[in-house]
């Protein structure tokens, strides 16, 4: 390297070693080319279409994408896909799961799937996320919970925050799950997040709706309520392992016990309480036994088919009464209104019933 290029040190005097030297003219600050971002092409429909039909998984989540959003053009552009795919849905066993906290919901999906994707099943999870009240984000994270699940190549798992709707089933989360099934997910499964109404609405959208619980069956059937148990198909007593086995095996003789007695959700089939360790895999087998035996059941007797209409017939209605609702309190007569009558109802000066023929009136006339 040539001297006039290089230089030891300004604090290195002329009389001592130094094995270090730089190149002159590297010190002075470089100009930085601007990153310049490049807009992803927007995909057409007849793209989105075939990407979902030939289970490209990038066009699938970015197809869920569109559905999630609350944009208009975003909408309509999700609906014309899903009327384009609609002769490929349906072909799926939509099962519910849902449980207590601490049931262990996460490990057993994990393990129930992994067990259906090595049986040659191709696997959906919609894991429903609480929304934080604050941020609006997901708190929990699924494809963290279910890190050996989401790396396989026959599972698909897709967290969604629920934007604190009803527990988090909503259209999109219906829709979503027609999009797994024309992407050829044969099997899809819907992880509630447990609080209250959701497991309603989740027996709204499924075939068939499992129940997981702890041992401690005394405690447990004193805070269970008798409607919640006339919802669910199947009860799994979970971490039936170690110390918890023999009292596993108690609590399932005393779910069965009250399950004689309750009314049945589906007709034509009895539902009972099973055993399962998620962590060790065993009795999952046994679980999807019951399962396939429901299906076969049901679509036998015609009511498998006749629960997949009222879904889409109640689902109808659900739509109608949630645009109804949007429209009427974003009514420009309504909301200059309401706050008046609100205080009125809250003073007593009102009756509620006179409170609302009142808006309902302003919202037809104007």
């Amino acid at each position: 390297m040539s001297e006039e290029r290089t230089s030891r040190p300004e604090w290195v005097d002329d009389h001592n070693m130094f094995a270090t030297s730089y190149v002159k003219g590297n010190d002075r600050v470089q100009p930085t080319k601007e990153r310049r971002w490049v807009k992803r092409k927007e995909l057409s429909i007849e793209e989105y279409v075939a990407g979902v039909l030939n289970n490209n998984r990038t066009i699938l989540a970015q197809a869920i994408t569109l559905i999630e959003s609350n944009a208009a053009k975003h909408t309509e552009k999700a609906q014309r896909i899903l009327h384009e795919l609609l002769p490929y849905v349906g072909r799926s066993v939509r099962i519910g799961i849902t449980g207590v906290p601490g049931a262990g919901k996460s490990t057993f999906i994990e393990a129930f799937g992994q067990f259906l994707c090595d049986k040659g099943h191709r696997v959906a999870v919609l894991a429903i996320d609480p929304s934080s009240s604050l941020t609006g984000g997901s708190i929990l994270g699924d494809k963290t919970r279910m890190e050996y699940l989401a790396r396989h190549p026959r599972a698909f798992i897709r967290p969604s925050p629920s934007g604190g709707t009803l527990g988090g089933v909503h259209r999109k989360t219906r829709e979503t799950m027609l999009l797994c099934e024309a992407a050829g997910y044969d099997i899809i499964l819907v992880e509630t997040v447990g609080v209250g109404q959701s497991e309603v609405a989740v027996r709204g959208m499924v075939d068939f709706f499992l129940l997981l619980a702890l041992t401690g069956a005394g405690d447990e059937l004193q805070g269970m309520k008798k409607g919640m148990m006339e919802l669910v198909d199947a009860i799994v007593i979970n971490k039936a392992d170690g110390d918890n086995k023999q009292k596993a095996e108690l609590a399932k003789e005393e779910y069965n016990q009250i399950l004689h007695y309750l009314r049945h959700a589906t007709k034509g089939w009895e539902t009972k309480a099973y055993t399962c360790s998620s962590l060790h895999g065993e009795g999952i087998e046994q679980i999807w036994e019951v399962i396939e035996r429901f299906v076969q059941t049901t679509k036998q007797s015609g009511v498998f088919e006749e629960r997949r209409k009222e879904q889409m017939k109640d689902w109808l209605h659900a739509m109608i009464k949630d645009y109804l609702h949007i429209r009427f309190f974003h009514h420009p007569a309504v909301q200059q209104q309401l706050p008046n009558i609100e205080q009125d109802v809250m003073e007593g000066k009102q009756p509620v019933t006179m409170a609302a023929q009142q808006l309902i009136r302003l919202y037809e006339q104007t």
